[in-house]
């Protein structure tokens, strides 16, 4: 008798390997989902407060990906991080769902974001940011290394750019 398959990490959703954050933005959802779709809007608005992004490729959509550096100056030197989202569902709107890690086809480190965009009867959104990483370490270790402030920071930079 074969063995059973074993799921991804990332196809079992599980609160100790999750971070979520929420943000009330005072936009219509479809403004705000806009802001995601369109790669210059994206460079403009994400990542943390003092990085920059700079996009390799970009083909936002299903089965799409978003290629980039993001870039900075530690201790005089420059830095680059490389980034790589593939999108695994699309619904205008409503949701995105991607892998995010590195370009690195194997990176052991990839997780799973999830956006949602829910409107509100006041025309704001509440946008809500999940990852899920694939063990309870890894989520420790990246909320060690400071991802929940710079997720924060993000999402202030997305309010900023769409208050413009």
């Amino acid at each position: 008798m074969a063995e059973p398959l074993q799921a991804s990490p990332l196809e079992s959703w599980a609160l100790d390997r999750e971070i979520v954050l929420t943000r009330l933005l005072d936009h219509p959802r479809e403004k705000v989902f806009a802001a995601w779709m369109d790669p210059a809007a994206l460079a403009a608005w994400y990542g943390p407060a003092g990085l920059r992004i700079e996009t390799i490729a970009a083909d936002i959509r299903e089965g799409g990906i978003w290629h980039f550096d993001m870039v900075g100056l530690f201790e005089g030197q420059e830095q680059r991080f490389p980034n790589l989202m593939r999108f695994l569902e699309i619904v205008p709107n409503e949701r995105i769902v991607a892998d995010y890690g590195t370009p690195d086809p194997d990176d052991p480190d990839r997780f799973r974001m999830t956006v949602t965009f829910d409107a509100q009867d006041d025309g704001k959104t509440v946008l809500t940011l999940r990852q899920l990483h694939p063990s309870r370490a890894r989520r420790q270790a990246v909320i060690g290394f400071g991802a929940v402030g710079y997720g924060i920071q993000t999402l202030d930079g997305l309010a900023a750019w769409l208050a413009r």
